[in-house]
């Protein structure tokens, strides 16, 4: 008889099943109309339903099938009964099908951390940019990034209805196996194109940015929708010379970008770890390119390099 899968393979295939669920749950409190926006530290720090709603439907629906697992959410939520209706017991069968990479085969529930950001991209949500908005769902094993996915809840929105084409989409990936749910592919060689903030920019930011003598700079919300524009092209850096990111917004993309071969590192070139005990800030910023990390590395300017202390 097959032996069952690997708690990892099991854990993913149930964090795919439970973003889909995230991803119709963002999608009808949109349709509904009542966001349910309130400021968490000021204007461009927002949490909605949908934030609300989310994190409860994935933290509980992981919890009931991984008790030992640790959890660790965006939202600061008390604790509360969720409705049956949120919980998602389903597992994706295809990523049941793939094997474990060898490391991880032996891994016990309780050796992983999750790290969940129910709705990256909340300004842009209530702002109707709904191509920047995902769920992000990152596994952690001994404080790095091992597995991670990623909803696009509204991928494909602008297409014409009845195109044909299906709303929203799931990317998963593990290290040592792969990223799946998306073509991947790189900017043409020779083009620098560098994705950064669209609502948290500051003269360091823009100093970076600029240091990186880029052919064309795309301003868009969302650390999750920023990695997805590096694996499938459209980006050839993610360049944020400044706080703001947090654990739940780096490990699912970071995970997925490492999958393919790519790199996340702050602004000095050091990975950050996702044990259960780090800070939640990433306070050194983000750097995150598919190929040539070291020539973007190579150009971050020295005063970013002052203002931005190592963790």
């Amino acid at each position: 008889m097959a032996s069952s899968p690997a708690v990892l393979m099991r854990l993913v295939a149930t964090a795919y099943a439970v973003a889909e669920k995230a991803g119709s749950i963002v999608r009808k409190v949109l349709h509904s109309g009542e966001l349910g926006i309130i400021e968490k530290t000021g204007a461009n720090d927002l949490q909605t339903l949908a934030d609300r709603l989310v994190q409860k439907s994935i933290c509980a629906s992981l919890s009931k099938r991984f008790p030992k697992v640790t959890i660790i959410g965006e939202e600061d939520l008390p604790a509360e009964t969720v409705e049956d209706d949120l919980i998602e017991t389903g597992q994706n069968s295809v990523v049941l099908q793939k094997p474990c990479p060898n490391q991880y085969t032996n891994l016990k529930e309780e050796e992983l951390v999750v790290w969940v950001d129910p709705l990256d991209g909340t300004k842009e949500y209530c702002e109707g940019l709904l191509d920047h908005v995902t769920v992000l769902i990152g596994i952690a094993y001994g404080g790095t990034a091992i597995a991670g996915v990623i909803n696009q809840p509204f991928y494909n929105y602008q297409m014409e209805a009845g195109a044909g084409a299906a709303l929203g989409r799931t990317l998963w990936g593990v290290l040592g196996l792969g990223a799946f749910g998306f073509q991947l592919q790189a900017v043409p060689e020779g083009k620098r194109i560098i994705t950064t903030t669209r609502s948290h920019s500051n003269k360091l930011v823009t100093s970076a940015v600029q240091a990186m003598d880029p052919h064309d700079v795309i301003k868009v919300g969302g650390a999750g929708n920023k990695i997805i524009q590096l694996v499938e092209g459209k980006a050839s850096a993610y360049v944020f010379a400044s706080p703001g990111c947090k654990k739940w917004d780096t490990c699912a993309p970071e995970a997925i970008l490492h999958a393919v071969g790519g790199k996340l590192t702050d602004m000095h070139g050091t990975g950050y770890r996702y044990d259960a005990d780090v800070k939640h800030m990433n306070s050194a910023g983000v750097l995150a390119t598919l190929k040539d990390h070291q020539y973007y590395l190579s150009r971050v300017p020295e005063n970013v390099l002052q203002d931005l202390p190592r963790d």
